[in-house]
């Protein structure tokens, strides 16, 4: 598996993103409805974006809930279940009370007991551990969106507002950490990371550096979108009417402009989880991300590439967690973006 790059294609996620800001936040012509309201209404038009909704929620829930449903519904993610193992090829057995090495079942001893079946080797529970490690991709994705959208909104609104060398100074910042080669910064970074750093230590202090890697090197990209809107926004006549009742710098920033913004910050937002799931999974893959045994879809399928060919199961599972978690976030962005682009008719 080759890490996925953590780039955006420019052009596929400035159309994704290009949502005119037509009006200040109220109330539209279109029979006294609000722009949410028309928004909204289009959103439940669309089927794919409102099931990729639904398919996103119970993701979330069920990461949530992980310690819950694995107690109902499986075993907990780091025992082992040698006994349904049989001990020379390290496969599951059809059946574990009459072992034999010639009688492994290729799909993982699948079973009430064990949904998923169970890993080779150690016989771990692979429903729990694709639960488990869905807290650590939805934890890693949506920590580090939060990082990069707080850093790019507000120096992308205080380039596009201030001008002048603020701009300059803000834009030259953004074109540096674009040209950054994040992937192997981030093998490097945390590959010797210490046991220990202000009081974090194991996969929490992993989670935080990876985090931090992710959201501080990747806010130029949600930076320039807020930028050119606040380039467009700060002539718009609402921010003249406020400037002249003699608003102060920060209440037209963050009362007029900030709200005006809040769509295209949100439509890049769904679309940013996404890659940054595959960048925490392409870490992991490599051997540089979340340690075992704690549970993560990367990991997971570096272990199942040398049984690909005796366990398909456990290199087909994890992989189908990581596609439907970013199909799902992809399609529910797509849909965002359609319905709030004021060029799509009712």
């Amino acid at each position: 598996m080759s890490a996925p790059s953590h780039v955006p294609e420019s052009a596929e996620q400035s159309d994704a993103v290009d949502v005119a800001v037509t009006a200040p936040v109220g109330r539209s012509d279109a029979g006294n409805r609000s722009l949410r309201q028309i928004a909204w209404q289009r959103l439940r038009k669309d089927k794919v974006a409102m099931v990729s909704g639904i398919v996103v929620v119970l993701l979330i829930l069920a990461a949530i809930l992980a310690p819950l449903l694995v107690k109902w519904f499986g075993y907990p993610p780091t025992q082992f279940n040698q006994d349904l193992i049989e001990p020379n090829t390290g496969l599951p057995m059809r059946d574990p009370d009459n072992p034999d090495p010639f009688d492994t079942d290729p799909w993982g001893a699948i079973s009430g007991d064990h949904l998923l079946g169970v890993e080779p080797k150690t016989g771990r529970d692979l429903f729990s551990r694709i639960l488990y490690g869905a807290q650590i991709s939805l934890l890693v994705a949506f920590l580090s969106t939060l990082l990069c959208v707080a850093l790019g909104t507000v120096l992308g609104i205080i380039a596009g507002y201030k001008g002048g060398w603020v701009d300059t100074l803000i834009s030259r910042a953004m074109d540096v950490f674009l040209a950054f080669p994040l992937m192997l910064f981030a093998i490097a970074l945390v590959g010797v990371i210490p046991d220990g750093v202000l009081g974090l230590q194991g996969n929490g202090l992993r989670v935080g550096v990876i985090v931090f890697i992710i959201g501080f090197f990747n806010w130029p990209y949600i930076a320039r979108i807020v930028r050119g809107q606040t380039l467009s926004l700060r002539e718009r006549e609402f921010v003249e009417a406020a400037r002249s009742l003699g608003a102060s710098n920060r209440h037209i920033l963050f009362r007029e402009i900030l709200p005006n913004l809040v769509t295209p910050i949100v439509v890049y937002s769904t679309l940013l989880i996404p890659t940054n799931i595959l960048f925490e999974a392409a870490l992991s893959f490599l051997g540089v991300g979340i340690n075992p045994p704690t549970p993560s879809w990367g990991k997971m399928l570096s272990d199942a590439v040398p049984l690909a060919q005796s366990a398909p199961y456990y290199i087909l599972f994890p992989g189908l967690a990581i596609f439907i978690t970013v199909l799902a976030f992809n399609l529910f962005g797509d849909g965002l973006r359609d319905a709030f682009d004021p060029k799509t008719s009712d």
